[in-house]
């Protein structure tokens, strides 16, 4: 069995990340740390433990980015996957999901994969759309926020549990091949192995170009901002007796009492 991983680079939410105006997107700053989408990690994992369990399965993992995204594919070789798959682009901005599904669905289309994985969503966009276009786009059966699989004994089909709004799951029988996005929660993704950190260094990354796809992005970003700064809160001083004066004084000045 083939199983294909998508892993995105995404910016340490707890870094100082600023915005570049000019271009729509994050400054480039040495201060800003990247690391492997948290959703993607989840899938990654269950390729693993699905490679584990079947014994004759090989995992590989593909991102699309600038060549600092090549550091994610060797954490993917690092956390168990077999080869990693970079293609590049020239520079980060914004790229729609459309233009990166596009990307990894011609990369995949004969290469006989019998299950792609993702994660749910990415961390810095959160719009939960490249796995299912590429689904589309290669004409596979697709389930969304996947929280337990199991391939059948024949290898043909795969049972799945799909996390639905308020607590409901919904089981789903999809043929293989066929895409599945990944929910958080589903495993507890494992810390790299010396041997796998080793093996990783050593191992080359296939590297293909982007090419001319690139004039198929159909989004553009009209507009990036920090989100408005929230109102301040009023500090009330004094004795217990005095705050709670001053604050029926202001529920009464705007009308809540």
């Amino acid at each position: 069995m083939k199983i294909l991983v998508c892993l995105k680079q995404v910016p340490d939410p707890e870094a100082n990340i600023e915005i570049d105006s000019t271009r729509g997107w994050i400054c480039e700053s040495d201060g800003i740390a990247y690391r492997m989408n948290l959703y993607d990690e989840y899938a990654l994992e269950e390729a693993v433990l699905i490679r584990e369990s079947l014994g004759d399965a090989s995992v590989d993992v593909i991102s699309v980015g600038s060549e600092r995204a090549a550091a994610v594919l060797k954490k993917g070789i690092e956390k168990g996957a077999t080869n990693g798959i970079h293609i590049i682009l020239d520079r980060d901005r914004y790229r729609s999901p459309g233009l990166i599904a596009r990307l990894i669905a011609d990369y995949a289309r004969d290469r006989g994969y019998d299950l792609i994985l993702a994660g749910v969503m990415a961390e810095d966009d959160m719009q939960c759309q490249v796995g299912p276009l590429i689904a589309s786009y290669l004409g596979l059966p697709c389930a969304v926020s996947v929280v337990r699989e199991k391939i059948g004994d024949n290898r043909s089909e795969i049972d799945v549990d799909c996390e639905l709004e308020g607590g409901v799951n919904e089981t789903l029988i999809l043929p293989l091949p066929c895409l599945l996005t990944i929910q958080s929660g589903i495993n507890r993704p494992r810390y790299p192995s010396l041997s796998n950190v080793l093996r990783a260094k050593e191992q080359a990354l296939t590297m293909l170009s982007a090419g001319t796809v690139l004039s198929g992005q159909v989004e553009t970003v009209v507009s990036i901002c920090y989100p408005e700064s929230a109102v301040k809160g009023t500090i009330i001083k004094g004795t217990p007796e005095q705050k709670a004066e001053k604050l029926l004084d202001i529920l009464h000045e705007k009308s809540l009492l």
